[in-house]
């Protein structure tokens, strides 16, 4: 597979570097020189120096032969005007562009039915905001997924060292009852994916990651002595495009909330905007207007300013200063790391949420979602059987499956499926696959030679 990238960014960068270990053919488009250097020092990847825009970029990069055309540089303009000139001159390759812009939401129909024909619009920061709404409504949550149009949940806690099931092997979670029982597929310890097996035992502090039906998901929560607390007043922190997402979201939802913004005319614009939504004028890191605004009361504080060491700074201090609970908003990579080592654990990040959904269209395969866990260390995928696949008819303990990899759940029509070596996939189920990075291109050669039709 071909895949031309226009833009070297954080986004770009990231799937050039993920493609290319998956030993696809990527070339990368970037005017900027230092990007593209940064591009052709670290990744294995064909690099044009120019405009993802220019006919001879795009030619130079032999656009006709890709499979995909990826438009995800910082600009929703240039991304569409890419796309106008691929259309052109290649219109049997898919093309998918980043689109931040809310002005163009409405329009989304648009750009896939006419020129420029793109066949996907990505615009992570609905996503993000959808994820902190999950967030916020879920006790303890660190991270938090969705398969089978919500129907089934991947969550991932912190294993607190009092929670009852810290040294619990995992062979001994059959003693809980189903409607609690959790599915564990990963677990984070130091830093490091574990696989576990049946002989393994959860420690306090691990990051479990874990499987469970929507209905089920606070029975599951309580296993791990996480309990429902209500949201009720929320403190936004940078009033930029998704900040007012969020805001708009919560007012429709009637909670109660502020929203502080350091630009004075941005102030005014959302003022405007939002309804009930009280907006401030201010530094979301000064602890004078924190205090002002009692943030001893607010049971959730959310920072998505666009400078993320404000974002921390923000998040430490109204924890400190006794906010309930925090969600960051991170761009940077390299910062995912340090985010639990510093006490910040629920962090959200549009570029990977991008990166996230410019994966599901890319893979191979009837693959329905994508999305990557922990820093990219791994992924889970969930795909449709299809009758022509060797996936189906058989126990899954005959089907080869990489190391590192494992089905970890079967949706069946309405039904949810914990699967054994003798489960059995039939025509039409959705599996849920949790691979290790290592093992992603494997799994992705299962699902495309054995999942979709010739």
């Amino acid at each position: 597979m071909k895949v031309v990238i226009i833009g070297a960014g954080e986004v770009g960068f990231n799937v050039a570097s993920r493609l290319v270990n998956e030993n696809k053919d990527v070339v990368v488009i970037d005017k900027d020189h230092e990007a593209i250097r940064r591009v052709s020092d670290n990744i294995d990847a064909q690099v044009v120096n120019g405009s993802g825009s220019s006919p001879i970029s795009l030619d130079e990069a032999g656009l006709k032969d890709a499979e995909i055309l990826l438009a995800v540089t910082n600009s929703d303009e240039a991304n569409l005007v890419a796309c106008l000139v691929a259309d052109i001159l290649s219109p049997s390759t898919k093309k998918l562009a980043r689109v931040r812009n809310a002005d163009f939401d409405q329009y989304h129909d648009n750009f896939r039915k006419y020129a420029p024909h793109i066949d996907t619009l990505i615009n992570p920061e609905i996503e993000v905001v959808k994820t902190i709404d999950r967030m916020m409504n879920m006790p303890g949550v660190v991270d938090v997924g969705e398969f089978a149009d919500g129907r089934i949940k991947f969550i991932a806690i912190r294993l607190d060292k009092d929670a009852r099931l810290a040294g619990t092997r995992l062979s001994e979670l059959f003693s809980i009852s189903e409607k609690q029982r959790p599915l564990i597929v990963a677990v984070i310890r130091e830093e490091k994916l574990i696989i576990p097996s049946g002989d393994d035992a959860l420690l306090a502090g691990d990051l479990v990651y874990f499987i469970c039906e929507e209905e089920k998901l606070l029975d599951t929560l309580a296993v791990f002595d996480k309990h429902a607390e209500p949201v009720q007043r929320v403190l936004i922190i940078g009033g930029g495009k998704i900040g007012i997402r969020l805001a708009r979201l919560l007012d429709e939802k009637s909670i109660y909330t502020k929203i502080i913004e350091k630009n004075p005319d941005r102030c005014a614009k959302l003022a405007e905007r939002l309804n009930k939504v009280v907006v401030l004028h201010g530094d979301g890191s000064d602890q004078e207007l924190l205090k002002e605004e009692n943030i001893q009361d607010v049971d959730v504080v959310v920072t998505l300013t666009d400078d993320e060491e404000i974002n921390i700074l923000a998040s430490l201090l109204a924890k400190q200063m006794g906010a309930r609970k925090t969600i960051t908003k991170i761009s940077k990579f390299s910062y995912f790391p340090l985010m639990s080592t510093i006490g910040i654990e629920q962090v959200v990040s549009p570029r990977l949420s991008a990166i996230n959904t410019i994966l599901q269209h890319i893979r191979r395969g009837k693959v329905l979602s994508s999305i990557s866990i922990k820093g990219e260390q791994a992924e889970f995928m969930e795909a449709v059987a299809l009758e022509t696949s060797d996936i189906v008819g058989k126990p899954l303990k005959n089907i080869f499956f990489p190391k590192g990899a494992l089905v970890a759940g079967i949706i069946r029509e309405e039904n949810f499926v914990i699967p054994t070596g003798d489960s059995i996939v039939n025509p039409g189920d959705m599996i849920i696959i949790f691979a290790r990075k290592q093992a992603v291109p494997k799994v992705e050669k299962i699902l495309a030679v054995k999942l979709e039709y010739f």
